[in-house]
């Protein structure tokens, strides 16, 4: 779980139902058509934009800003210098055992292909096409979220519309005029706070997490293709260490 995530959400949804409260009372902004409005609008267009198993999909891609489970660049660094010295030592069939114990799926395909003998450049083709279409992926649940941010306000403004016009309906009876007026600006509340609190954050959380991703994968192709290549485990280090920081970059002692 990541905690930056719903700590963010919560303390986001907290702050601003806090002030709605202690302003005057939650149950103004609790208006079921305005909701219906923002809500079905936004679900309507995105069905029109999007096939419809891309938007089936969208739950389980958007389930990864909650999730934590991508290794540390350096985790995988240190295991690939560890798996290039075991194949140094006792060949490539012996990675086979290593791979059932790899903390990542990508890693243990890597492996699994190693071990089978596969060449280097055709190993590296097909983790590519696989992290190809991993981006493609995440790139699509980050634009379902993004035109969601920007169809919420749209219907929040098309929600107010609709109530000034009702509205306009009652002038002859100034007490119903306040009320009316507060019920169309609460849809442009709704359309503003989804859009700013809920899906633009939630887009850029997945678009920082595919980064992450993608980055690892890369090391993990870099890595075991240079295993497979034949490397020594001092050369895969050296060019590992390319995919990190300085300040990340530990000198230990490998075979050579």
């Amino acid at each position: 779980m990541d905690l930056g995530t719903v700590v963010g959400i919560c303390v986001g949804l907290g702050l601003v139902f806090a002030a709605i409260i202690s302003g005057g009372g939650l149950l103004l902004f609790l208006d079921v058509p305005s909701l219906m409005i923002v809500l079905g609008g936004v679900v309507a267009t995105l069905l029109i934009s999007f096939p419809l198993p891309v938007i089936k999909n969208v739950i389980s891609v958007v389930a990864r800003a909650f999730s934590s489970k991508t290794p540390s660049p350096t985790v995988i660094l240190d295991l690939i210098i560890h798996y290039a010295e075991v194949a140094r030592r006792d060949g490539m069939l012996a990675l086979e055992e290593e791979s059932e114990k790899a903390p990542d799926e990508f890693l243990k395909k890597a492996l699994r292909l190693a071990v089978d003998g596969t060449d280097a450049d055709l190993i590296g083709m097909i983790l590519r096409l696989e992290l190809k279409a991993l981006m493609t992926r995440h790139k699509q649940g980050a634009d379902i979220l993004k035109q969601g941010a920007e169809f919420a306000p749209a219907f929040g403004m098309i929600g107010t519309l609709i109530g000034l016009i009702q509205m306009l309906q009652v002038l002859d009876d100034p007490s119903a005029i306040g009320g009316g007026m507060a019920v169309a600006l609460v849809t442009s509340f709704w359309g503003a706070f989804l859009a700013n609190t809920i899906f633009l954050p939630l887009a850029n959380k997945l678009k920082n997490r595919s980064a992450e991703e993608q980055a690892i994968r890369r090391l993990i192709i870099e890595g075991v293709t240079s295993i497979q290549g034949g490397d020594s485990p001092r050369i895969v280090k050296e060019k590992l260490h390319t995919f990190l920081p300085p300040s990340q970059r530990v000198e230990e002692k490998v075979e050579a």
